[in-house]
């Protein structure tokens, strides 16, 4: 399973690398862009140091760091999708629905709640 949420959390970053690279240049846009691309991106840090924790209450800490990473990642991307002026053109690409919402709610967050309990 280690391997399989690395290489999750890490697909993740990528995906949110490709949304922020394809978001309108308008200041709105680059502003909220670079919220997600902070959060979105910091997932697989966390996941990655839990790793090299040194109590299980150090990994329990890293991990829920990582949770609320991925919590402000939905946030802005919860905003981003609200707001048709930002997202208009962006709302028709497969890889918004398909990779981005199904990392976040399907993927990511389930296996790392398993690791808690």
């Amino acid at each position: 399973m280690r391997t399989d949420l690395k290489k999750r959390t890490k697909e993740l970053a990528l995906r949110i690398i490709k949304l922020y690279v394809a978001l309108p240049k308008s200041t709105e846009a680059q502003v909220m862009g670079k919220q997600v691309l902070r959060s979105g991106t910091s997932v697989g840090a966390h996941y990655r140091e839990a790793h090299r924790s040194r109590s299980h209450a150090e990994f329990i800490s890293k991990i829920e760091g990582g949770l609320q990473e991925l919590e402000e990642a939905g946030y802005w991307l919860e905003l981003y999708w609200l707001n048709q002026r930002l997202f208009g053109s962006l709302r028709s690409r497969n890889w918004w629905t398909k990779s981005i919402n199904s990392q976040l709610s399907l993927s990511v967050v389930p296996k790392v709640q398993n690791i808690e309990n």
